[in-house]
């Protein structure tokens, strides 16, 4: 009888373990995604240069799974764009509690959330599209898989006929704007700051190089306390769109989410709200406002 008792509990130990999810499962999962996008683009007569656009998107830095969830946000973001053009209602995309170490099983989800909504699309568009297998890799690591987002983000711009305007981005920087006043609220740090004056010249490459300063302060200020770090100086571009602003914005919120797990904020990042006509000097004046709110953190230790 105790015999029973305890191979019992043992099953039960067993059906309550998750399913082990590796980067090279989540990255199976992306060329699915690719696939069903690229049918969309021949289905449209949409060119596009598959290796080209493959290189151009690529980039060479060691991310963690956290980043990686959050270029999967990008690509919801640009299939709400999908679903407008098309006359379909917005969603609102994903969000999730800070966690200090967030891993590829939660990516996984991502990608699933992203196919299901390429499948409705799919459906209320009424295109027939062929039933694709999942291959299998090994080896692949969060770089590869993000590499592989950066392309499906890019082939949704063909698909979309436009990239992610400048309204978009500064939708994303009050995210940022948002979080970074929590954790001042968490600090108990006084913020008395004020934006800084708007650079009627400022371009997005302007505002690209505020946002690789806002990273470097979160990498010390993560260094400081032992959270994992992501060096991001090799994400620098010489040509920057405001699309490629929106991907760093979405890095400064996803390793800001370190900082709020570190400090016990569990709050969730709030929406995106909706802008219009904002320009590239306005979004350059809140990232600088959001570098001066972050330069008055000194330290994370209360």
């Amino acid at each position: 009888m105790y015999k029973k008792f305890l191979l019992l509990i043992l099953m039960a130990t067993l059906s309550l373990q998750s399913k082990v999810i590796t980067p090279s499962d989540v990255f199976a999962q992306t060329q699915i995604i690719e696939d069903h996008i690229e049918h969309l683009l021949n289905y449209y007569n949409i060119k596009f240069d598959r290796q080209k656009l493959k290189e151009s998107s690529k980039v060479y830095i060691a991310v963690k799974p956290r980043d990686v969830w959050q270029k999967t946000y990008e690509i919801m973001v640009k299939i709400n764009m999908l679903r407008v053009s098309h006359k379909l209602p917005a969603i609102t995309p994903v969000n999730m509690t800070p966690v200090l170490n967030l891993n590829p099983d939660l990516v996984y989800e991502q990608t699933q959330r992203i196919l299901t909504e390429l499948k409705i699309f799919e459906y209320r568009s009424d295109i027939d599209t062929p039933r694709y297998y999942t291959q299998a890799f090994k080896g692949k690591i969060p770089s590869d898989v993000f590499n592989e987002l950066g392309y499906i983000s890019t082939i949704l711009d063909k698909l979309n006929k436009s990239s992610l305007t400048p309204s978009y981005v500064f939708a994303e920087n009050m995210r940022v704007l948002d979080d970074i006043g929590d954790i001042l609220q968490a600090l108990d740090i006084r913020d008395d700051t004020i934006p800084p004056k708007k650079n009627p010249k400022a371009t997005p490459n302007d505002t690209f190089r505020i946002g690789l300063k806002i990273l470097q302060k979160i990498r010390e200020l993560q260094i400081s306390v032992g959270i994992s770090f992501v060096n991001f100086e090799n994400f620098n571009k010489d040509s920057v769109t405001p699309s490629e602003v929106f991907t760093i914005t979405q890095m400064i919120l996803a390793e800001l989410q370190t900082i709020k797990a570190f400090l016990g904020i569990k709050k969730v990042t709030i929406p995106a709200s909706k802008y219009e006509d904002k320009t590239p000097v306005e979004v350059d004046q809140l990232m600088g406002w959001n570098l001066r709110k972050l330069m008055l953190i000194k330290s994370l230790i209360q």
